[in-house]
C-alpha cells in the first residue's frame, strides 16, 4: 500500500515537473484581427531563405484567434493572411516571439500595422528600428544627393557623397552594436547583430558576444552569432 502511494506520488511528480517544463516554454498568443469575417491566419517560421507555416488558425465570425508555440528560445515569427477566396494578402507581420502570453491586436486593411504587448523583445525590436529608421532616412537623401551629383558628372561631389555613405554605415553599424551591449540579457541583442550588420569587423562581434548573459549566448540567436564568429574566423 505504502509502495503503491509512493510509485503515485513520484509519477504525479514527474508528470508535474514536465508539465511545468512545456509551460515555461510555451507562447500563447492571443489575437484580434478587426473586421476579419473569414479566413485564416498562418504562424510562420523563415526558415532556409523561405517562409514556412508551423501553425494555423481558422477565422470563420469571430475574428478572435490563440496559438500556443513551444519556443526553445524566444525568436522572429510571422503572421501571415489568407483570406476566404485562398489569396494570401501582401501584408505579413512580424513580432518577436517569447514564452508566456503575448497579445496582439491588427485591422484587415492594416495587417502589418499590429500592435504588440506581452513581449519585452518585441517592444526592444520596435526601439531598434525606429532608431534604424533615422540611419534609412538619411541614406535615402545620401541617394538624391548621389543622383543629381551623377547628373552634373561631378566626380568630386560624387566622392564626397560616397564618402558620406560610408561614414553613415560605419556609424549606424556602432549604433547597432551599442543597442546590442545595452540589452544583453535579451536575445534582442544577437538578434540586431546577426541580421543587421553582414560586413561588420568581428571584434565587435566578439564584443557581443563576449558580453552576453549565458542564456542568451545558449539561444538561438546566440548560437547563430557564435557560428557566424566561427565563419569569419576560419576566413581570416
Amino acid at each position: 500500500m505504502i509502495r503503491n502511494i509512493i510509485v503515485l506520488s513520484c509519477s504525479l511528480l514527474l508528470l508535474f515537473s514536465c508539465t511545468s517544463t512545456n509551460n515555461e516554454n510555451t507562447m500563447i498568443l492571443k489575437g484580434m484581427v478587426k473586421d476579419l469575417k473569414k479566413g485564416t491566419i498562418l504562424l510562420e517560421r523563415f526558415v532556409d531563405s523561405a517562409y514556412v507555416a508551423i501553425d494555423s488558425a481558422v477565422i470563420y465570425g469571430d475574428s478572435n484567434f490563440e496559438f500556443k508555440q513551444q519556443l526553445e528560445s524566444p525568436e522572429v515569427l510571422h503572421l501571415h493572411l489568407r483570406l476566404e477566396n485562398g489569396s494570401l494578402i501582401d501584408d505579413r507581420f512580424s513580432f518577436f516571439a517569447e514564452p508566456g502570453e503575448i497579445n496582439l491586436y491588427t485591422k484587415l486593411d492594416d495587417f502589418s500595422g499590429a500592435t504588440v504587448e506581452g513581449s519585452k523583445n518585441h517592444e526592444l525590436l520596435l526601439t531598434y528600428y525606429k532608431m534604424a529608421q533615422r540611419f534609412n532616412e538619411r541614406n535615402l537623401e545620401l541617394i538624391v544627393e548621389e543622383f543629381n551629383a551623377q547628373k552634373e558628372a561631378n566626380d568630386s561631389l560624387i566622392q564626397a557623397v560616397e564618402n558620406k555613405k560610408l561614414a553613415l554605415l560605419r556609424n549606424s553599424y556602432l549604433a547597432t552594436v551599442n543597442f546590442a551591449l545595452q540589452h544583453t540579457d535579451q536575445e534582442i541583442a544577437p538578434f540586431v547583430i546577426v541580421h543587421e550588420t553582414p560586413d561588420i569587423n568581428v571584434q565587435y562581434l566578439d564584443t557581443v558576444y563576449n558580453s552576453l548573459s549565458d542564456r542568451v549566448k545558449k539561444s538561438g540567436y546566440g548560437k547563430a552569432l557564435e557560428s557566424r564568429i566561427s565563419e569569419l574566423d576560419i576566413k581570416e
